[in-house]
C-alpha cells in the first residue's frame, strides 16, 4: 500500500508512544489516516465524533476505543481532552506459542478486537484503563509493567469473546472503499504542498471527479477540498510551533498560494490567527 502514516513509536525496543491531546495539540483535530500499529484512544473530558473504518463512534468521558492496524480512522474532538497509547504489537511476542499465536492473530489482521469500549463496561475495559495507568508510571518497572498490562487486556478480551475472527471475512482490509479510501488518502497527504484541484485528484485515481466528491464525502464526512485544508493546517501548526520559519513561507510551503485564505482557514480550524497561535 502507499502512504501510510509512518514515524518512529517510541524507542526500537519499546516502539510504545504515549500522547496526550488537548485543542493546543498541532494534531488535535484528527484527520482520517491509519498505520500498520495499533492505537488506544481514551476520552479524559468532553467528547469525540470517531469513524473507524467508515463505522462511527461517540466517545463520551471515560470511553475507549481500540484501534486494529490499518483502520482507517478519524476523530473530531467536541471540547475534548484525550490520550491515546500507539504501539507495535511485535513488542509482545512471547516465547509461550499461545500467546505469540493470539498477538500474532491480532497484529497480522486475522482477528480484530472489538473497538469500542464504554466507561465500566467490564474487565477489558479496566484492563485498557491499567494500560494508560502504567505507560505514565516513572518506575524502573516501567516495561514490564507496559507488557504485563497488555497481556492481561488480551487475556480479559479471550474471556469476554471481546474479538471478531476474520479467517474469509469479505469485510477484512481488503475491502474495495477502503482500499480507494486509502489510495486518495495517499495522494492528499503526498502532495499537500502543490496545488490540487478535484479534477486533478480525480486523473490521479483515475475517476470521474463527480464520483470523487461524493465517494469521499460518504466516506469520511468532507469533501476532498475541506480534508486537504485541514491537513494543510495541521502541517503548518507544527510548523509554527517548531522553526522560525515566517508564517508567509509556512503558508506557501503548506500549499496556499494566498496568505489571507491561509490566515482565514487557520482561524477558522483553529480559532486563533497563525502569529497569536504562535505566540501562546
Amino acid at each position: 500500500m502507499a502512504y501510510n502514516e509512518i514515524e518512529q513509536r517510541g524507542t526500537p525496543d519499546f516502539p510504545f508512544a504515549y500522547f496526550h491531546l488537548d485543542s493546543t495539540h498541532p494534531r488535535y483535530n484528527m484527520a482520517a489516516h491509519w498505520h500498520s500499529e495499533i492505537e488506544i484512544i481514551r476520552v479524559i473530558d468532553g467528547g469525540m465524533n470517531m469513524t473507524l473504518n467508515n463505522k462511527p463512534h461517540t466517545l463520551k468521558v471515560g470511553d475507549v476505543a481500540f484501534i486494529n492496524r490499518e483502520t482507517v480512522h478519524q476523530g473530531t474532538p467536541c471540547d475534548c481532552v484525550y490520550e491515546c497509547v500507539v504501539f507495535h504489537g511485535e513488542f509482545l511476542y512471547s516465547e509461550a506459542f499461545d500467546c505469540l499465536s493470539l498477538v500474532k492473530n491480532i497484529t497480522d489482521g486475522e482477528w480484530t478486537v472489538n473497538e469500542y469500549f464504554p466507561k465500566d463496561s467490564g474487565k477489558s475495559y479496566a484492563a485498557l484503563c491499567r494500560i494508560f495507568e502504567v505507560v505514565l508510571s516513572d518506575l524502573p518497572s516501567r516495561k514490564f509493567s507496559v507488557i504485563a498490562a497488555f497481556y492481561n487486556f488480551f487475556a480479559c478480551v479471550l474471556e469476554e469473546k471481546q474479538y471478531a475472527c476474520n479467517f474469509g471475512s469479505k469485510e477484512q482490509s481488503s475491502d474495495k472503499n477502503l482500499i480507494r479510501l486509502k489510495k486518495i488518502l495517499t495522494y492528499l497527504r503526498e502532495n499537500f504542498d502543490k496545488p490540487i484541484t478535484l479534477a486533478s485528484l480525480a486523473k490521479a485515481v483515475n475517476r470521474s471527479p463527480k464520483y470523487i466528491g461524493s465517494f469521499f464525502k460518504n466516506m469520511t464526512g468532507k469533501t476532498p477540498m475541506e480534508y486537504l485544508n485541514e491537513y494543510r493546517i495541521e502541517k503548518a501548526t507544527r510548523k509554527l510551533r517548531t522553526t522560525d520559519m515566517s508564517v508567509t513561507d509556512i503558508a506557501f510551503s503548506c500549499g496556499f498560494s494566498d496568505l489571507s485564505y491561509f490566515i482565514k482557514t487557520f482561524k477558522r480550524i483553529n480559532g486563533v490567527s497563525p502569529g497569536k497561535y504562535r505566540d501562546a
